[in-house]
This record gives C-alpha cells, sequence and structure tokens, in this order.
C-alpha cells in the first residue's frame, strides 16, 4: 500500500507545473508585509518543527521576510565543527539519502536506481576524475538549517548552473523517480583541494524558491533555459573548512563527490541517518 500511495504522489508530479509554483512560493517567502510574514514564520515553525531556540535572534520582527527567517544564522554554540584536521565535515543539517562509492560512473539514488555521474554534472571533465570514487547525497527538510558548509578547504573552479524540472527531493520522490537528481535543476561547484577535486552539486526542487552562492549571490530561479558554466579558476575564491560555500531557500538536497582513495566513508552512517552541519562525514 505505501508503495502504491508514493507511485500515485509521484505521478501527480510529472504534470504539475514546477517553475510556476515555484515562482508563487518564491514571490510569498519575500513579502514584508508584516502580518503576513509573521504568519508564516510562526505557522510554517510550527508546523515543520523548526527549533527557533537555536537563531542567532528567535525575534521574527528582525526578519524582514520569511525567507530570511529560513536562511537564519545559527548561534554560535549551537553547532560544533569537528576539529579533526583529517574530518571531512558534513556540509549541512539533514538526513543522509544514500552515501558510499560509486560503480564506475553509477551513483546510487535508491534501491534499484543509480544515475551516472555525467548526467548529473553535464558531462563536465571532472566525472573522469571521480569514476569509482565517493558521494554523500544529504536531504535538507524545511525543519533544517538551510546554510551550506565547506566540508574541507577548497579553490573554487567552477560552476555550472543546469536547468531542469523541479521534481520534490523527498525520500519517496527519490524512490520512485528514475534519474531524479540528474532531471531536477541543480548548481554544480567544483573545487580544488589538497585531497583531489570536490564536487557539490545543489539540487533544486519543487517551491525550492532559489539556490545562492557566496561567489555569486542567487543563481536560480533564471530565466536561462541552457547549460551555463562561469569560469573562476584565474580568480583566488578560496573557502576555508567549515566556511559557509551556499544556502537553499527552502529545502532540497546536497549531493558531495571526490575521487577514488580520497576519503573513506564513516562505517556508522548508513541512509536514512540525520546528520547536523559540521560533523565528521568521512575521513581524509
Amino acid at each position: 500500500m505505501k508503495t502504491f500511495i508514493e507511485k500515485i504522489l509521484a505521478g501527480i508530479q510529472y504534470i504539475l507545473p514546477h517553475h510556476f509554483l515555484s515562482r508563487i512560493v518564491y514571490a510569498l517567502m519575500r513579502c514584508k508585509t508584516r502580518w503576513v510574514k509573521n504568519a508564516l514564520i510562526r505557522i510554517i515553525s510550527r508546523l515543520a518543527g523548526i527549533n527557533a531556540d537555536e537563531a542567532l535572534s528567535a525575534e521574527i520582527d528582525d526578519y524582514p521576510c520569511f525567507n530570511a527567517w529560513f536562511t537564519r544564522a545559527l548561534k554560535p554554540e549551537a553547532r560544533t565543527f569537528d576539529l579533526d584536521p583529517q574530518a571531512f565535515l558534513c556540509p549541512c543539517d539533514g538526513r543522509i539519502s544514500e552515501t558510499g562509492p560509486l560503480r564506475r560512473d553509477l551513483i546510487l539514488q535508491a534501491k534499484g536506481k543509480d544515475y551516472t555521474l555525467r548526467d548529473l554534472l553535464a558531462d563536465d571533465p571532472v566525472c573522469a576524475q571521480l569514476e569509482n570514487g565517493w558521494f554523500s547525497t544529504i536531504y535538507l527538510s524545511p525543519r533544517d538549517y538551510h546554510r551550506i558548509h565547506m566540508p574541507i578547504t577548497g579553490r573554487l573552479q567552477r560552476m555550472t548552473h543546469v536547468p531542469g524540472r523541479l521534481f520534490s527531493v523527498a525520500p519517496y520522490t527519490a524512490r520512485q523517480v528514475p534519474r531524479l537528481f540528474a532531471r531536477n535543476e541543480r548548481v554544480i561547484s567544483i573545487f580544488d583541494t589538497d585531497a583531489g577535486p570536490l564536487v557539490m552539486v545543489l539540487v533544486g526542487a519543487m517551491l525550492v524558491s532559489s539556490t545562492e552562492t557566496v561567489w555569486a549571490g542567487e543563481i536560480t530561479p533564471s530565466k536561462n533555459k541552457d547549460v551555463n558554466t562561469r569560469d573562476y579558476s584565474g580568480q583566488d575564491i578560496t573557502l576555508d573548512k567549515g566556511a559557509e560555500m551556499g544556502r537553499f531557500n527552502m529545502g532540497s538536497t546536497v549531493i558531495l563527490l571526490m575521487p577514488p582513495g580520497t576519503v573513506e566513508g564513516l562505517p556508522g552512517l548508513v541512509a536514512g541517518d540525520a546528520v547536523k552541519v559540521g560533523q565528521k562525514l568521512a575521513v581524509l
């Protein structure tokens, strides 16, 4: 029965106007009418189970719109960043969808469903270096902290925006929609690190009104229908381990990729486990 319901819910998404609905949410999340944004903050926070006590400011009047609250900064003591120099840090709060080694160029999406590196990364040349490497996919729910941080220190080489659909990335959709993360709109950031190339993919989703990075600002939504790559190799954009690199303006998914022999996942972390930004996700 559960699988049948999931198939129905996923099937409905094929006919929904993903981008139109997301544009409506984009406008609503940025409404600055005081009573509207305060009502949104109170209602959605209660429904999602957001822990307001962790926020740097718990006063909703300090936030000009719901999106400012949703991407709120946390108190310094709210998260602990692992100090082990060999630690590969978790970049965000969320829940592990899948993690482990790649089978050549195949990434596990969910049981019985794979997709390819080249599909996900729009045939970027880095794909050849990542075959048989390591990946981790982390799903952020509306209750989670929505800023994304660097797992290790890296120098930005390029960023690619790939237009696409905006299916929900909730676990039930991942189990039902083939090649989900390679079909959805996404922002791919490639860093040069001491351990080799680090790829961070920020996957868009239905009602995720925008994605941004600290160096480029808001990237989505975009009217551009073509794959667009920006070269940053000539600029010294280096982000330290633990530094903020971007944020989701609503929940979505982060996919991390590293070459073979560079990181080893922790055996205690498996699909379904809750994680927090700054905790050790793997070991260099």
